[in-house]
């Protein structure tokens, strides 16, 4: 079975849904991301919950170029999480088709966090939604072992763990580690490329994995070796932003060399 390609929000963030639909299409991907809640207070989103021109915009470009939305971002789960209050957000995931919740975990409080998750996972379900927990390492959700813990003290059919190549690369975790997560918890996974080894400070880690990730191929990930760990089938997502690159050469120009640098280095796992 070829493998699925998707773009990330985090590849052409001034881009709204529409338009993240149509470069897609555009580049000859089958879904795109749409970033419908903010990473950071007051960061740049679209609220598609609170505009229904721009959702309608949306729907029909979906329905003329046949491009899906595979993810929704961005779920933060914090001290006050209360999953009512996503209950719009979550109906527009399923009207737009959408298939998983990109989260990340903020709750120092482990046992509170899984609870969270799993009250996330059971509003989510019946909307067709996974829930799929990102580990990054300067989250509450550091690593592969702190994600396992997290997804199965949840213990939800809808639960997973995604998969970032970049922070596999900077969080410690192991690519044995990789092998120890359920394959029914993967849903989707994201390709990039960077240093190694990264960044010393947090406010590093963050500016890179947000502004400034290389291409596949041109950093030093062991990307071949990572995604052969991982299921063949599983959409694969690119992110790859580049606040520098990619508003000078255009962001089609820039996910087209996305894709097929992603495309190059997949093919060499065999999967």
């Amino acid at each position: 079975m070829p493998r699925s390609y998707s773009l990330a929000q985090l590849m052409a963030l001034p881009f709204s849904p529409p338009q993240m639909v149509q470069l897609a299409a555009d580049t000859g991907c089958a879904s795109a991301g749409v970033r419908l809640l903010p990473t950071t207070p007051g960061g740049l989103h679209y609220p598609l919950m609170d505009d229904p021109p721009m959702l309608r915009e949306t729907l029909a470009c979906m329905a003329g170029t046949g491009v899906r939305v595979l993810d929704l971002e961005v779920l933060r789960l914090n001290t006050r999480f209360d999953a009512g209050r996503y209950l719009r957000f979550l109906e527009i995931g399923a009207r737009l088709g959408a298939r998983h919740i990109l989260v990340a975990g903020d709750d120092p409080d482990e046992a509170r966090l899984a609870a969270s998750f799993a009250a996330l996972c059971d509003a989510a379900q019946p909307f067709g939604l996974t829930a799929d927990l990102e580990f990054m390492p300067w989250t509450q959700v550091p690593d592969v072992r702190a994600a396992l813990r997290i997804v199965g003290a949840a213990n939800r059919p809808n639960g997973g763990i995604l998969v970032d190549a970049l922070h596999v690369a900077r969080c410690g975790s192991s690519l044995d580690e990789l092998d120890t997560i359920p394959a029914n918890w993967l849903h989707y996974a994201q390709i990039c490329d960077g240093p190694v080894p990264g960044p010393a400070s947090v406010e590093g880690l963050i500016h890179a994995a947000r502004c400034e990730r290389l291409l596949p191929g041109e950093g030093g990930i062991a990307l071949a070796a990572l995604f052969a760990r991982l299921p063949g089938d599983i959409p694969i997502s690119i992110e790859v932003p580049s606040d520098t690159r990619a508003p000078r050469l255009g962001y089609r120009t820039w996910a087209r060399q996305a894709i097929e640098a992603s495309r190059s280095i997949l093919e060499k796992t065999g999967r």
